[in-house]
């Protein structure tokens, strides 16, 4: 008898080892959720729905004992099922791999969101997306001209029909409408001979390169840009999240807290919102990234992190492969099934 008890001491032990890592884990993902709620409620949420829980199980176990006596095994049955499945597989098991994968993996999404967004950002300070698209528009100029005026010195240097004539004449044509300009007036330059062509070619290419100079400087020139304010709450942004960064490499953050990390969301979601309202100045590097930062009502991806329904949607989405997601719900599973049985053991009936 006194071997027995020492027995159920050890088995509620082990049972309240467990009971606290898999309450914990419970506490800390619904005050990631709900960080407004005090941590104090969440541990008092927590530990009644595991303790309800463990009497889900035991009511099962119990009522498949055939060595005691019990009424209505049936409905001991199916209401310790339906305990167990409201309590833990939808409460607790979810909550606990989610801190346990969220601790795992919060520092390096912080950083990125905060290296994308800082990038997306600089985008709109510099204007380097519509400067980007004005070098492309020159580049492309220049090729054009390029492939005009090589078929422009052919046509003038062609051995059959030397000089200037009228399929020149098309060309400059051509050229013109390129250009931007009305008209590009023919050299009254004359001469077929050899030399006379390579000087007329040489004369054309001078005097197409100086309009094709002056447009592509139009291009350049006519970039347009954001307006001062938006430029400003760039500015501010990219500024808050540098030092967001500082703080959180420092230790003055920490990403674990429900109240710090509420307050990276923050200053992400406002950069978020800013590039959002700066999107035609943005090149985004992914449609992914386009459709996130300029959805209607933009979620940060570290927002996403610390809300536990969205990380179980990621996961079903497959978002999360190669993360070892997978990992932490078997050891979820493993800690409360663990917690159970010492429930069970610790105050398991004997008497028929």
């Amino acid at each position: 008898m006194e071997q027995k008890n020492y027995l159920k001491i050890l088995w509620v032990v082990a049972f309240i080892a467990f009971a606290a890592v898999s309450c914990w884990a419970t506490a800390e993902s619904l005050h990631l959720l709900l960080p407004t709620w005090p941590v104090a409620m969440c541990w008092i949420v927590t530990v009644g729905f595991f303790i309800i829980a463990s009497l889900g199980t035991k009511m099962i176990v119990d009522s498949l004992n055939q060595n005691i006596y019990m009424e209505k095994r049936g409905l001991h049955l199916i209401g310790g099922i339906v305990i167990l499945l409201i309590f833990w597989l939808v409460c607790s098991m979810p909550t606990n791999t989610h801190t346990f994968f969220y601790r795992t993996l919060i520092s390096d999404k912080v950083t990125t969101d905060i290296s994308t967004t800082r990038g997306y950002l600089g985008q709109i300070k510099n204007n380097t997306n519509n400067k980007n698209q004005a070098s492309v528009k020159v580049n492309e100029l220049k090729n054009s001209v390029d492939v005009l005026l090589g078929e422009l010195e052919a046509e003038i240097k062609n051995e059959a029909n030397p000089g200037f004539g009228p399929k020149s004449k098309d060309i400059l044509r051509r050229m013109a409408t390129i250009l931007g300009v009305d008209k590009i007036e023919p050299l009254t330059f004359k001469g077929t001979s050899k030399q006379d062509r390579d000087k007329l070619c040489d004369a054309y290419r001078t005097k197409i390169y100086i309009l094709a100079d002056s447009k592509a400087q139009n291009i350049m020139k006519n970039v347009l840009s954001p307006n001062p304010d938006n430029l400003k709450e760039a500015k501010r942004d990219d500024d808050n999240l540098v030092l967001m960064k500082k703080y959180i490499e420092e230790g003055r953050i920490d990403l674990n807290d429900a109240e710090d990390i509420q307050g990276v969301c923050d200053k992400l979601n406002t950069g978020y919102n800013t590039i959002k309202k700066n999107k035609d100045f943005v090149n985004f590097s992914s449609k992914t990234d386009e459709a996130t930062y300029t959805a209607d009502n933009p979620v940060t991806k570290v927002k996403r992190m610390i809300d536990v329904f969205k990380v179980w949607e990621d996961f079903i989405k497959g978002e999360y492969a190669g993360h070892g997601f997978a990992f932490w719900i078997i050891i979820s599973i493993l800690v409360d099934v663990a917690a159970f049985m010492f429930f069970d053991l610790a105050f398991k009936k004997e008497d028929y």
